[in-house]
């Protein structure tokens, strides 16, 4: 976690040196609403139709006590790229990524088996992105991710009873976008 957090905090700094309109900070408001998953993305726009981007997420809460517990913890980071036909953060995008994910999740639609593990994989996106002003954008977009994932599952999350383990290859949806970006 101490070197997510220095990757952000060094890509936050590298920011402020960088020329205008080439740099953005985002933040998805759907992803709160994923139980309240924390998340930042930086871009960096090194071509008029291509940006480069690096994020990380971070969800460390459950809901209720004991079995009745409901959560979707996670820690991911992720790097990857967007073409813009138009220009950099204006308009239609398409994007790939890869990605990681440390998980826990358990209690979901009233199902007391828990899972935690880890998650690798690449993943492809589109959007639009909405001009609101000089410095503000809205985006939209969906994706999904694909990749190989190790696993245990507990009868209840409290409980510690395995009942399973193992990895598997795994085809997931990965982002509903509703964010907002400042663009430096």
């Amino acid at each position: 976690m101490k070197k997510i957090i220095a990757t952000a905090a060094l890509v936050f700094a590298a920011c402020w040196a960088l020329r205008a309109q080439e740099v953005s900070l985002s933040t998805n408001i759907a992803d709160y609403a994923a139980l309240g998953t924390m998340n930042l993305e930086a871009t960096y726009g090194f071509a008029r139709h291509w940006s480069v981007n690096a994020g990380v997420k971070y969800n460390p809460f459950s809901f209720g006590e004991g079995e009745e517990a409901v959560q979707l913890r996670q820690r991911a980071v992720s790097a990857g790229a967007r073409f813009w036909p138009w220009h950099i953060y204006s308009g239609w995008w398409m994007g790939a990524k890869v990605q990681y994910q440390e998980f826990n999740e358990g209690g979901l639609l009233g199902n007391p088996e828990t899972s935690e593990g880890d998650r690798y994989g690449t993943g492809l996106s589109a959007g639009y992105s909405r001009m609101l002003g000089k410095h503000f954008n809205l985006d939209f977009g969906l994706g999904l991710w694909a990749g190989y994932s190790v696993y245990t599952t507990y009868a209840c999350q409290v409980c510690g009873h395995k009942v399973g383990s193992g990895s598997k290859y795994f085809v997931l949806p990965n982002d509903v976008i509703l964010g907002i970006n400042y663009i430096f």
